[in-house]
């Protein structure tokens, strides 16, 4: 499959460097650019893409604003989001994390990271290393902790207890290998029973399986 791409980023040279890098992969093209956030919100919905590339400083409307728009609860068939941006703050994940992205890097990182960036959003397989997920959720996870109890109707009723096993590690932020290794099963394994959460329960990928399972507090239980 093709991954197609679109750049958000209103720095032109940095805008050039990305098409270039992309475009000379074989499973990439580029189908569009936009130099600011209202651009990227009237071509993103014809261009189609499945992955759009997210610069968060952007003139007329930031990255945070346009990916909550694009990718947010109620958008229709949103795209994967990777958000990048020069700033290496917690709170500039988190709000884009709860905006809709499915991932974060630094434009510093190698062009060679944000392919592979792009290629794992793609996927939906992961979205940050376990080191900053695990970072995250200590700095906010009492934002994401319910105010009451757990509703009657639990939304994870639907899984299997060795899915809740699976997702409580998850929202732990440990990496497939890790669970693998926790749970003395396989790499493959452990695929399997990440894809059958996100269907279960609906969700885009792991960063909405971490943050519903503090919004529901079942990544307090014991």
């Amino acid at each position: 499959m093709t991954i197609r791409v679109m750049i958000c980023e209103d720095q032109e040279i940095v805008r050039a460097g990305y098409q270039m890098a992309f475009d000379a992969q074989p499973d990439m093209t580029v189908v569009g650019v936009a130099a600011d956030g209202p651009a990227a919100l009237e071509a993103i919905p014809e261009l189609k893409p499945d992955v759009v590339v997210m610069d968060i400083q952007m003139p007329l409307m930031d990255g945070i604003e346009v990916t909550r728009r694009i990718a947010g609860p109620g958008a229709e068939s949103p795209p994967k989001v990777l958000v990048v941006t020069t700033f290496n703050v917690d709170k500039y994940v988190y709000d884009a994390l709860r905006a809709g992205a499915s991932g974060f890097l630094l434009k510093d990182a190698p062009l060679t990271e944000l392919v592979n960036g792009v290629r794992t959003v793609a996927r939906g397989e992961a979205l940050l290393s376990p080191a900053v997920t695990r970072n995250l959720i200590g700095r906010y996870a009492d934002r994401l902790r319910p105010a009451s109890p757990r509703p009657a109707d639990d939304p994870l009723a639907v899984l299997t207890p060795r899915e809740r096993e699976v997702l409580r590690l998850i929202a732990r932020g440990l990496s497939n290998q890790e669970i693998a290794e926790e749970l003395v099963i396989s790499f493959e394994t452990v695929r399997t029973y990440v894809s059958r959460i996100l269907t279960k329960l609906n969700l885009r990928d792991r960063v909405q399986a971490v943050v519903l399972a503090y919004r529901t507090g079942f990544a307090d239980d014991r």
